[in-house]
C-alpha cells in the first residue's frame, strides 16, 4: 500500500466527558482499554463504535454519567445506542457540556468504587466529516482523534486500538495512511474486516488516557458521493485565518498593525481564559433555577475566581471547619473531624489546603473549580440563565437594602454577617462594604477571630458559627465586640487579593487552567491543510 506521511491539524471535535453532578466529591479512575472502530461509509457518513473499560478507584464516587461529543451537529440522537456491562442505556439526551453531544446515564448500572465497567456506544449517520485532500484533489481526507481525558483524573496505562474501516470497493493499493502518533508503530496493520472492507489498525498497549493521539488516512473520492466532501477554502489551504487577516489590514490602514495585532490578540486570549462557563449554559431554557448557593450563583455569573474562593473560605470559617493561621501566605488549620454540614466543594477546598506544596494546592483548587462549573452547568439544564441571574441579583440587592437601611450598628453588623456571601455577588461589594459601615463600628461575628489571626481570639465564641444557606434576616444578635467599620471592610475586601497573591498566583493563568477543562478553545482550523474529519478531547472526571 502507498505510504504518504504529513501533518494533519484540522479537527472537528469528538469529546467525551465523564462529568460530575451535584453530589460528586472525589473522582479517580483508570482507562484500562479503549477500542475505537471508525467506519467511513459509502454514503459519506461516519459511524463510530467506542468501547471503554474503566476501573473506578476505591474510596471515590460512582461513575453514573458519560457525556460524549460528536464531531458535527449533523446527527440524530435516535441513531445513537449505548450500553454499560451489556445493559442497554435508555437515558440518552443532549449533553449540557459539549456543543454537539449526548449524555449517557448509566443508572441503575453505575460503576461503583473499586469496580470495573465496560461502556459501549455506537453513533451512526454522522454527516459532514470528510474533506478534500489538499495534496491530492482526487482523494478524500479522513482524520480522527480518539477521546482523551484530563490527567488530574485518569491514571495508569491504556491499551488503545483504533481501526479505520475503508468504504466498500476501496482496493488494497489505493488508501494512504498519514503517519502514526508518538508511541505507535510507524505503519498501521493492514487487513480486512468481517465484511471484507480494508482496515488500517493502530495499536499501543502502553498508551495513556490523557494524551491526544491523531490518526489519518485518505482514499479516492470516487468511493463516496462528491457532495459529502468538504472543499477547503483558499485561506484554509494557505493556513491563514481570514478574520486575523482582516484585522491586519484594519490596523495597517492606521499604521499600527505591528503593535496593534499582537496587543489585540493577547487581550483576546486573556479574555478568553476568563470565560470558564461552557457555551451550553447560554442556550436559554425557561424559568428560574432556584436553590443555588451563593457560590454557585457566582459561578453562573462568571464572577472572578479569586472572589469565589474567598466566598468559599468565609463559608468554611462560618461553619467552624477551619481557622486561618496566616493570611499572607494563606494557611489554614483544618478541624478534625469536619462538621457534617459542609458542601462537597467546601470539603475539597479544605483538602486542597492540606496539600504540602503550593503547586499541588493550586492544582487541587483548579480541579475543585472545574467540578463546580460542571455542577452548575448540569443544574442549569433546561432553565434560563438570564432569568436565574436576575433572580439571584435581586436576592443580593434585597440583602444590601436591608443592611443599608439599618441605623443600629449591632443590627447592621448582624444582617451583614448573615448575608455576607450574597452581598459578594455585587461587583462593587468591596467599596459598598466600606460605604455601608462608614462612620459605624462593626460588631464582628463570632467567627471573625478564625479569619483574622491578628484579632483577639479569646473574645470569640468558637461554638457559634453563622451559616445561613440564604440571606435570612431573622435576628441572631452577634456576640462579638466591635472594631472600626473601615478596618472591617478593608479586611473583608482584601480576601480576594490574598488568594491571588499567595495561593493561586496570576488570576488569568489560574482561571485559564479551569477554562481549558470546562470551556476549551476550538482547535486550530488548519496547518499544512489536508482536511479533517473528527477528533476528540476530554477533561474528564468520575461522577456520583
Amino acid at each position: 500500500m502507498k505510504k504518504k506521511i504529513t501533518s494533519i491539524f484540522l479537527l472537528a471535535f469528538l469529546i467525551l466527558f465523564i462529568v460530575t453532578p451535584v453530589a460528586a466529591q472525589t473522582y479517580s479512575f483508570s482507562l484500562d482499554r479503549e477500542t475505537v472502530d471508525v467506519y467511513w461509509n459509502e454514503d459519506g457518513t461516519l459511524t463510530l463504535e467506542y468501547e471503554f473499560v474503566f476501573t473506578n478507584a476505591t474510596g471515590v464516587s460512582p461513575i453514573d454519567f458519560v457525556d460524549v461529543g460528536l464531531p458535527t451537529p449533523y446527527y440524530s440522537i435516535s441513531d445513537i445506542t449505548a450500553s454499560v456491562d451489556g445493559n442497554t442505556i435508555t437515558n440518552i439526551e443532549s449533553s449540557p457540556y459539549v456543543t454537539y453531544g449526548v449524555a449517557l446515564g448509566l443508572a441503575p448500572n453505575t460503576i461503583q468504587p473499586g469496580d470495573t465497567g465496560t461502556v459501549r456506544m455506537r453513533a451512526e449517520n454522522i454527516r459532514n466529516v470528510l474533506y478534500e485532500d489538499s495534496q491530492d484533489s482526487n482523494y478524500a481526507s479522513a482524520v480522527f482523534t480518539p477521546t482523551w481525558f484530563d490527567s488530574d483524573f485518569v491514571y495508569g496505562s491504556t491499551n488503545l486500538t483504533v481501526t479505520y474501516h475503508m468504504p466498500p470497493g476501496v482496493q488494497p493499493e489505493e488508501p494512504r495512511y498519514h503517519g502514526a502518533p508518538s508511541g505507535f508503530p510507524n505503519e498501521p496493520d493492514t487487513g480486512f474486516d468481517d465484511q471484507g472492507l480494508i482496515t488500517y489498525t493502530w495499536r499501543n498497549a502502553s498508551a495513556n488516557g490523557y494524551t491526544q493521539y491523531l490518526f489519518g488516512a485518505s482514499f479516492p473520492k470516487t468511493y463516496v458521493p462528491a457532495s459529502t466532501i468538504e472543499t477547503p477554502t483558499f485561506w484554509q489551504r494557505v493556513g491563514i485565518d481570514p478574520d486575523a487577516l482582516m484585522g491586519f489590514f484594519m490596523f495597517c490602514c492606521i499604521g499600527m498593525f505591528f503593535v496593534g495585532i499582537p496587543i489585540l490578540s493577547a487581550r483576546s486570549a486573556q479574555k478568553r481564559k476568563l470565560k470558564y462557563l461552557p457555551p451550553k449554559v447560554a442556550i436559554e431554557g425557561h424559568g428560574v433555577k432556584r436553590g443555588l448557593t451563593a457560590v454557585e450563583a457566582a459561578i453562573l455569573m462568571e464572577q472572578p475566581m479569586d472572589k469565589i474562593l474567598t466566598m468559599i473560605l468565609f463559608g468554611v470559617l462560618k461553619k467552624d471547619a477551619a481557622t486561618v493561621v496566616t493570611q499572607d501566605p494563606l494557611k489554614l488549620e483544618v478541624e478534625d473531624p469536619l462538621p457534617e454540614d459542609l458542601r462537597p466543594y467546601e470539603k475539597v477546598f479544605l483538602e486542597a489546603f492540606q496539600e504540602e506544596t503550593n503547586t499541588r494546592r493550586k492544582k487541587a483548587l483548579q480541579s475543585m473549580m472545574a467540578t463546580l462549573v460542571k455542577n452548575v452547568t448540569r443544574k442549569m439544564k433546561g432553565f434560563s440563565r438570564k432569568e436565574t441571574i436576575e433572580y439571584y441579583e435581586n436576592i443580593m440587592k434585597r440583602a444590601w437594602a436591608q443592611i443599608e437601611a439599618e441605623g443600629t450598628p449591632e443590627v447592621k453588623s448582624e444582617k451583614y454577617d448573615q448575608a455576607l456571601e450574597w452581598t459578594m455577588l455585587d461587583k462593587d461589594y468591596d467599596d459598598r462594604t466600606r460605604r455601608a459601615f462608614q462612620g459605624y463600628p462593626v460588631f464582628v461575628p463570632t467567627w471573625w477571630g478564625r479569619y483574622d489571626p491578628g484579632y483577639g481570639r479569646s473574645t470569640m465564641t468558637s461554638n457559634m458559627p453563622s451559616k445561613p444557606s440564604a440571606p435570612s434576616m431573622q435576628s441572631t444578635r452577634s456576640a462579638g465586640p466591635s472594631i472600626p467599620g473601615a478596618d472591617f471592610a478593608a479586611s473583608v475586601a482584601n480576601g480576594a487579593s490574598t488568594f491571588s497573591a499567595g495561593v493561586i498566583g496570576n488570576l488569568t493563568s489560574f482561571t485559564g487552567g479551569v477554562t481549558q477543562t470546562t470551556n476549551p478553545p476550538p482547535k486550530p482550523s488548519s496547518s499544512s491543510y489536508r482536511g479533517g474529519s473528527s477528533g476528540g478531547s476530554s477533561c474528564a472526571c468520575a461522577c456520583a
